[in-house]
């Protein structure tokens, strides 16, 4: 497809994807869309992916999202927003092929559940959306989704197996304990793997300092 007409397409489902976020919270806003449309187009451009369904993927990834948060979980985002991503493609007049390719990228960027990515370009959006929960930034948005949820700032001594999600127990590092810390393991391209070690260290390092100072010891 010519590079101006995917641009104008891209820039059309940007304005109506960020509809989809109007009232979201700070977890997963569209400033998290921003951040992994970047990172999804530098690994693209490293793994030969083809970025303009990478581009149209990032854009469109969690536009289901705030309907997950307002059933608390209760809903699959990337299931919802694989079916309104098509929609929105169909409508901007894509070959079926490509809407196919987005909406897999869509569908399977979950982490916990949802089908595996099996096109390289799910992949390279699976990476970049994994990627925005680690490091710096994905401490500041672990600590934001607990207070969105009313938790607690630390609980390092209940049993994290016996926590629940959307409680006063969904703490920062109820997250990493059963999700952030196991990411880097699971990263299937080659430049995501890169970028993942240096922000898991900075991660690891910083949970292992906030245990050190609520106990006193630091």
């Amino acid at each position: 497809m010519p590079e101006t007409k995917i641009a104008n397409i891209l820039e059309r489902i940007k304005q109506l994807a960020q509809q989809c976020f109007q009232g979201a919270k700070g977890s997963h806003d569209w400033e998290h869309t921003e951040r992994v449309l970047t990172l999804a187009g530098h690994i693209a451009q490293k793994e030969g992916a083809d970025p303009d369904i990478v581009r149209l993927a990032a854009v469109l990834h969690d536009i289901g999202r705030s309907e997950e948060d307002q059933a608390n979980g209760g809903l699959d985002h990337a299931a919802r927003g694989a079916k309104l991503a098509r929609r929105i493609l169909e409508q901007q007049g894509l070959r079926a092929e490509q809407v196919e390719a987005v909406v897999h990228c869509v569908a399977a960027h979950r982490f916990r559940k949802g089908p595996a990515p099996e096109s390289l370009e799910a992949k390279v959006l699976f990476d970049a959306d994994k990627l925005d929960s680690l490091g710096a930034v994905g401490i500041g948005r672990a600590f934001l989704f607990a207070g969105e949820v009313g938790a607690k700032l630390h609980n390092p001594g209940v049993d994290i197996e016996k926590t629940e999600a959307y409680t006063v127990e969904d703490t920062a590092y109820r997250e990493y304990m059963l999700k952030l810390r196991k990411i880097k393991d699971r990263i299937l391209t080659a430049e995501g793997r890169r970028l993942a070690e240096e922000r898991h260290a900075f991660m690891e390092e910083f949970f292992t300092r906030l245990n050190q100072e609520v106990d006193g010891t630091l």
